[in-house]
């Protein structure tokens, strides 16, 4: 059964230097609640692996929506991803300041390979990126040839937190993401140390139905409850 406990207590499990995955699709499916407060609570150098950087603006008319606020206060030493376009300061401080590193990686080859990592798997095997400067990515590990047909060999990717966003958890930690919000936040789950939820709203045994469940409470090491976005 997972701890319940504060947003607070929940952001002091985190040291500086931690890597962790932040669920989520340009902000959607993003822990905002948590995020929030990891953002004003002084933790640096994370490496953070998320499908994007987010970006300026919520739809809400925030500034620096959900994880677009640790990279503008530079907290994020590396971040592992898939694009960023959308944040123009992680072009300001990778290219320019030389602030943060960037490895990017392509979308479903990074959705496989946090796959593997949490079902004990070696590594990924995919055709997406033969022949391009994904050969040259750290988390290619080489090139092998199946069938006469070339595919990269991808590493498996861990972290030491996942942080992943529900919109109802019970009180067994069992998930029910709204809608689209499910994105990275299932694989990423599976995929580190300690898995860190923040609820939506936090409901009892049984009010999800079993095949709603998409995250099981055995993956879940803490619930928080940020309330509705």
């Amino acid at each position: 059964m997972p701890k319940f406990v504060s947003i607070e207590e929940a952001v002091k499990l985190i040291p500086d230097g931690a890597t962790v995955m932040f669920g989520g699709f340009m902000g959607c499916g993003n822990a905002h609640k948590f995020i929030d407060a990891l953002s004003k609570s002084g933790v640096k150098d994370l490496t953070m692996i998320c499908n994007d950087a987010s970006m300026p603006g919520g739809p809400m008319g925030e500034d620096y929506y959900g994880v677009a606020k640790l990279v503008h206060n530079h907290q994020i030493k590396k971040l592992i991803a898939t694009h960023v376009g959308l944040n123009p300061e992680v072009a300001q401080q990778s290219m320019q300041d030389c602030t943060l590193e960037v490895i990017l990686i392509p979308q479903g080859s990074l959705a496989e390979m946090i796959r593997a990592d949490g079902a004990g798997l070696g590594g990924v095997l995919t055709p997406t990126g033969v022949g391009t400067i994904v050969e040259d990515n750290p988390y290619c590990l080489g090139k092998q040839t199946i069938n006469g047909k070339d595919y990269l060999l991808m590493a498996p990717i861990h972290a030491d937190f996942a942080v992943i966003a529900g919109y109802k958890i019970d009180k067994a930690g069992n998930v029910w993401y709204k809608g689209d919000t499910s994105n990275f936040n299932i694989v990423m789950a599976t995929a580190a140390d300690t898995v860190i939820a923040e609820a939506e709203q936090v409901v009892e045994i049984g009010d999800i139905a079993p095949e709603d469940v998409r995250t099981s409470g055995v993956f879940v090491d803490y619930v928080v409850e940020g309330g509705l976005y």
